[in-house]
């Protein structure tokens, strides 16, 4: 199945999508009880539907978890996690053989009313209405998507060994890449406070009479501190679903060069030792700007 960030693009869902989808959950919640009282009174009373209700419990089970999941439409986060969710909704609804024209004929019903909502309790103009319909209309196709992509995954796991073994090894993968992420993060955390206290073992020479050589050091120590800092907030805007940049890396690289080459002038070492650095800084920054320039166009 494709990844949740895939789908959204395909769907031109953007942020003011997701902007004008949480300034619509006041209204929802004001209505949510009205919503879901159209939905329930459909599903009783279609002979099919109301099959799957004999027992009271699981009515008022699926009718809660049907209001939270209408909620969720309009809370504004559609990371990895919703996606999970929908995931879910799509594979419990098959193993409780459900068919999906219910979840077809639901989406449809909540729609209609929505929409009905948005252009009759909604004091705004025509356009911006428009806008916040059409943004509705997005999350909704989503939901059905990701849902429906689910039951036929699911289906296909039943009839095909091979398919299940495949989807079994994925899942895997990305638990484990997950679990790698949050290595990363912590090894990152841990990298930071490590340069914090180079810096501040930098401040102390300060106070040690080496004051050309502790600014310099200090210095040098800031710029990797302040290119930590951005590794962090990289890897964090990933996890979210952003773009991965390894310019940042590449200027991890370079900024551990200059500072090298910084220290070793006034350690006053071999010119060949200074001439390799300085040769290894040009080189580098020269990788950083390509990096840098092919990021540009990919945005």
């Amino acid at each position: 199945m494709r990844s949740f960030k895939e789908i959204k693009q395909r769907y031109q869902f953007t942020e003011e999508d997701r902007q004008r989808l949480e300034s619509l959950r006041p209204l929802m919640l004001n209505y949510a009880d009205e919503v879901m009282e159209a939905l329930s009174t459909w599903i009783l009373a279609d002979k099919d539907a109301s099959r799957f209700f004999t027992d009271e419990e699981r009515k008022k089970h699926v009718f809660k978890a049907q209001k939270e999941w209408f909620m969720e439409l309009f809370s504004g986060t559609y990371d990895h996690r919703y996606f999970e969710r929908l995931m879910r909704i799509g594979s419990v609804h098959l193993k409780a053989n459900v068919d999906a024209h219910f979840m077809n004929r639901s989406i449809n019903l909540i729609r209609n009313t929505c929409i009905n909502l948005i252009l009759n309790r909604l004091d705004e103009p025509p356009e911006e209405r428009t806008k916040k319909i059409i943004s509705f209309e997005k999350i909704l196709d989503i939901n059905l998507d990701v849902i429906t992509s689910s039951y036929i995954e699911e289906e296909i796991k039943s009839y095909s060994p091979v398919y299940k073994i495949k989807s079994t090894l994925v899942e895997f993968a990305e638990k484990f890449s997950q679990s790698m992420n949050l290595v990363l993060i912590i090894s990152l955390i841990g990298l930071t406070i490590g340069v914090v206290l180079m810096f501040v073992s930098d401040i102390q020479k300060l106070f040690h009479g080496e004051l050309y050589h502790g600014i310099i050091s200090a210095l040098g120590s800031l710029l990797i501190l302040w290119v930590m800092i951005e590794l962090m907030n990289t890897e964090i805007s990933h996890l979210k679903g952003g773009r991965f940049h390894i310019s940042i890396f590449v200027g991890v690289a370079l900024v551990t060069l200059i500072r090298e080459t910084m220290i070793a002038t006034l350690k006053h070492d071999k010119p060949e030792v200074i001439y390799y650095l300085i040769a290894a800084v040009l080189v580098i920054g020269f990788i950083y700007w390509l990096v840098t320039k092919a990021e540009e166009k990919k945005r």
